[in-house]
């Protein structure tokens, strides 16, 4: 296509169109979604360096684009699940929201399989030198999310089995939580809004210390499952530890380990289907 067609199919003048390609050009947001679509391309994919991956990533890209729902499912649990059993390491990753009860049925269920127990918050403190508060007023929300992603790799060289106890957050690093989902066996820990509130005042965070802010941290909680329900679902089975006993929890996470699904379909196979 001439720069003189492109001009003429995007709407954009030949003079701003020859010094956006020359990259003096200050575009903007409208003018980037005029020129994708006189090109038949996304606004994303003008942006995307899909080079690095090479071509067969941009065609497996356009491959998935047509997928229903449902197969995009089938086709992500064939890639998470589509080592033989024997080969997979055993890694048991915990998520969900502060109060959810990792820190309290991971090392009991770590002692129950006889497997080292890590929490990863500790790990980033551990490797940073100082409290996860000072993290992240220091290297702010992207330097923590670096730092969790350098320790989670760190954790999977180190430990062929272990359990696992991520942050509340790491859902929502989409890389970070693909390979936890990718070389851990994830459970998701849930309980009701007020029960994860009620926990975390068991704890007695300084930070939550008034009525003003209890009120606060109670609508946040609430906000956060809601926001992140989608996200922590990804996992390969979930529990919820609204008003129950540790000791039942704990049977129930080490029978959900033991009897934990294998692929029963390969990649190809969900493809092809």
């Amino acid at each position: 296509m001439s720069m003189k067609q492109l001009a003429h199919e995007s709407g954009i003048s030949l003079p701003y169109l020859s010094r956006v390609e020359r990259g003096e050009g200050n575009i903007s947001l409208a003018v980037l979604a005029k020129l994708a679509a006189a090109l038949g391309l996304s606004a994303d994919s003008m942006l995307a360096d899909d080079e690095r991956y090479g071509a067969d990533y941009a065609l497996i890209v356009e491959l998935l684009k047509r997928q229903t729902p449902a197969r995009l499912r089938e086709l992500r649990k064939a890639l998470m699940d589509g080592d033989p059993p024997h080969r997979k390491p055993r890694r048991i990753a915990l998520t969900g929201l502060r109060g959810a009860g990792k820190s309290t049925l991971g090392p009991l269920l770590a002692h129950r399989l006889g497997l080292p127990f890590v929490e990863l918050n500790g790990e980033v403190e551990k490797e940073a030198g100082i409290s996860l508060d000072l993290i992240f007023s220091i290297y702010g929300q992207a330097g923590f999310r670096q730092l969790e992603k350098r320790c989670l790799d760190r954790v999977i060289g180190q430990y062929p089995e272990v359990v696992l106890a991520t942050g509340g957050g790491i859902v929502v690093e989409p890389a970070t939580y693909e390979l936890i989902l990718h070389t851990f066996f994830c459970v998701w820990l849930h309980a009701e809004p007020s029960e994860h509130f009620r926990r975390v005042m068991a704890q007695h965070d300084a930070r939550i210390a008034t009525p003003e802010l209890q009120e606060e941290a109670l609508a946040n909680i609430t906000a956060a499952v809601e926001a992140r329900r989608k996200l922590y679902a990804l996992a390969h089975a979930n529990v919820d530890t609204t008003g129950r006993d540790v000791e039942t929890l704990v049977q129930e996470l080490e029978s959900l380990v033991l009897q934990r699904p294998t692929a029963g379909h390969s990649l190809q196979q969900a493809l092809c289907a």
